[in-house]
């Protein structure tokens, strides 16, 4: 019996055709979707009695023949980038401090933490960026990137507490038994194992971190959308935007597609056991592991040796 016939029941013969039949139909349908959408925007349309070109005219891409345009475009992606890393940095390390308060065994601690991260989990990023900006007067990428730290720095919080729960508790109790405090325990066993094993969520919720980045167009940020669709987009005119936003949207694709990659292959990596690193260590312990066990027992030796009979 193989892995996969133990949650379902194997297809037969007429499930495999009704199978096919519904996957080959579902193509049919996309693919006269996509047809018809790429024949809709490549007709020519009437605006008040002119006649204007589709929008795969070469009319409407010449401006990608100034250099100024991939320039423009270049100083977007990178202010978008920058802004992006510096949230990331700061989500990260304010999600590992909201995660130990939150996961504390002292309630004065411990509730107000979850106060907190409810009110940052339930506020919209762009109303954050709109108070930062107008109370705080930060200026425009300060604004986008401390609502970004305070809304994905909640968020990472709670999975990384997610991760501290999902640990076996036998892991405490061989980190105390051996002498730790709590604050140790914590940070020198629990975090490094339940970092790891969360890493692939965190690096997908920094994805979304950084599609967030284009909030930034309210605030007058001059990120990839506002450099592209606004400024392009004003100077050059609206016979353009098309174009604009079709380049806008296959940079975004890229890099977004890039990082969902890495989160995959970290998946792959960390996730899920690391049973390709079991695979070729051969299945043995972890060493670090291994010898919290070996002076949990020693201890407990110890400790019955040395009871009154």
């Amino acid at each position: 019996m193989t892995g996969a016939s133990v949650l379902f029941d194997a297809p037969g013969p007429r499930a495999r055709r009704l199978s096919l039949t519904v996957s080959i139909v579902s193509g049919v349908l996309i693919l006269a979707g996509l047809t018809w959408v790429i024949l809709t925007l490549a007709a020519p349309r009437d605006s008040g009695g002119i006649t204007l070109p589709g929008m795969f005219d070469p009319s409407r891409w010449n401006i990608f023949a100034d250099p100024e345009v991939w320039g423009a475009l270049g100083r977007g992606v990178v202010a978008t980038l920058q802004a992006a890393a510096v949230a990331a940095v700061g989500a990260i390390a304010l999600g590992i401090v909201l995660s130990l308060l939150r996961s504390s065994l002292i309630a004065w601690i411990r509730v107000p933490t979850a106060w907190v991260l409810e009110f940052l989990r339930g506020m919209p990023v762009l109303l954050m960026m709109l108070f930062i900006l107008l109370v705080a007067s930060t200026g425009a990428f300060w604004a986008v990137v401390i609502a970004l730290v305070l809304y994905n720095g909640a968020l990472i919080g709670e999975i990384l507490r997610a991760g501290l729960a999902s640990l076996p508790r036998g892991q405490h109790e061989a980190a105390l038994s051996v002498g730790m405090r709590e604050f140790q325990s914590k940070m020198l066993v629990e975090f490094p194992q339940a970092f790891r094993q969360m890493l692939p969520i965190i690096v997908a919720q920094l994805v979304v971190l950084l599609k967030d980045t284009s909030l930034g167009f309210i605030v007058a940020y001059n990120e990839i959308v506002r450099t592209m669709i606004n400024n392009l987009g004003s100077f050059y005119g609206n016979r353009y935007l098309f174009s604009l936003f079709l380049v806008t949207l296959l940079v975004y694709l890229a890099i977004n597609l890039t990082l969902s990659w890495f989160a995959r292959w970290l998946a792959r990596r960390t996730a899920s056991g690391g049973k390709a690193e079991r695979r070729r260590k051969g299945d043995q312990f972890d060493p670090d592991q291994a010898l919290l066990v070996a002076e949990a027992n020693a201890a407990a030796r110890r400790s019955e040796s040395q009871a009154p009979r």
